[in-house]
């Protein structure tokens, strides 16, 4: 393994280098596991119903697909090094035009070609290498969150055409995220650079139907205020899709909040409630609800089932938040033998 790899350097590297390594198609992740092969540690099955993969006909390079955010879960490429796993990650920044409605467009900065970010998975004792590629026409870089040395915290600006590794041990087990750290912060993470980074424990959870739910804001204007929200990246999208999931069904949801420009919003989920598990980092829940207020950057774990069929809706508790876009709804399926699509671990 070259130095350019090694832990504390936080190179940087040109398109000419990258081709080298075969690095310059860093937009295409390494190998990435569905829904069906979450955690890999039961022989339990998880009840997945059919689900419609709809992207918006109106947004270039599909930046903005909330149906596929919801099961997928990148697990990179799973090397072994000297008797430990590396998981190796590939994300390249670059832009994207999504249509937040009939009319209004807007410019944003994209992972891969998507808005959020590919949603990062690794278990705790993992190495992490993150292959970063900058091809968004500025200065961006990837901090994480969670537990590394200093020279892996992804402040350094990496420019336009250069890339650099990000290199760390997965650490502590949880639901993390990783966005630009580049000034203006609240800019660069607002207009897109930002994803989920879950570390899974030890111990695996229990087996669940895994969804994940991103909440972002878009300030069209520039005013510093957000005129539109999202789940998943697309505003109003799970009003007209619902997530479908199945009656009796354990279902575990990371829940981020990436709004910029809002203190604090809530999270309220209709005609149930649910198991709290504060940033992730505990197997055990904290206490019951069915609304949690998050400051910016904050994300649990909740855990429920539905008891009755029937659409549910969930969305901020703020109504204007909700009105502009983050709002959407649960379809619970009657529980059934005949389940068309399931998840199997083994």
């Amino acid at each position: 393994m070259p130095n350019n790899f090694a832990l504390g350097q936080e190179n940087l590297w040109s398109r000419r280098q990258l081709l080298k390594l075969g690095l310059a198609g860093a937009g295409v992740t390494g190998a990435t596991a569905l829904w069906h092969t979450l955690n890999a540690q039961s022989k339990s099955i998880v009840k997945i119903p059919p689900m419609e993969a709809i992207a918006p006909t109106t947004a270039p390079k599909n930046a903005a697909n909330p149906m596929q955010v919801l099961r997928n879960f990148d697990y990179g490429t799973v090397k072994q090094e000297n008797g430990r796993t590396i998981r190796e990650f590939r994300l390249s920044a670059g832009t994207s035009i999504i249509q937040l409605n009939s009319v209004v467009s807007y410019n944003i900065w994209d992972l891969n070609g998507r808005i959020p970010g590919p949603t990062l998975r690794a278990k705790q004792g993992d190495r992490v290498r993150v292959l970063f590629h900058n091809q968004a026409g500025h200065s961006h870089s990837l901090h994480f969150h969670g537990v590394h040395p200093a020279e892996m915290d992804g402040v350094r600006p990496v420019s336009n055409g250069s890339a650099t590794i990000y290199e760390f041990d997965a650490e502590p087990y949880g639901v993390h995220l990783y966005h630009c750290h580049i000034e203006p912060v609240t800019r660069h993470i607002a207009k897109g650079l930002y994803g989920m980074f879950i570390i899974d424990p030890p111990k695996p959870r229990p087996p669940a139907d895994e969804i994940a739910l991103i909440m972002a804001g878009y300030d069209v204007n520039d005013d510093n205020r957000n005129e539109f929200y999202a789940f998943n990246g697309q505003p109003h999208y799970y009003m007209d899709n619902p997530i479908k999931i199945y009656q009796n069904q354990l279902i575990r949801l990371y829940v981020l909040n990436i709004i910029e420009f809002d203190p604090a919003v809530t999270f309220h989920l209709h005609a149930n409630f649910f198991d709290v598990y504060p940033t992730g980092m505990t197997l055990t829940p904290t206490h019951k609800a069915d609304v949690i207020t998050m400051g910016i950057a904050e994300r649990h774990i909740l855990e429920f089932s539905f008891r009755y069929p029937g659409k549910y809706m969930f969305h901020p508790h703020q109504d204007a938040i909700a009105e502009n876009g983050c709002m959407g709804n649960f379809e619970v399926v009657a529980d059934s033998k005949k389940a068309l699509s399931t998840q199997k671990n083994s």
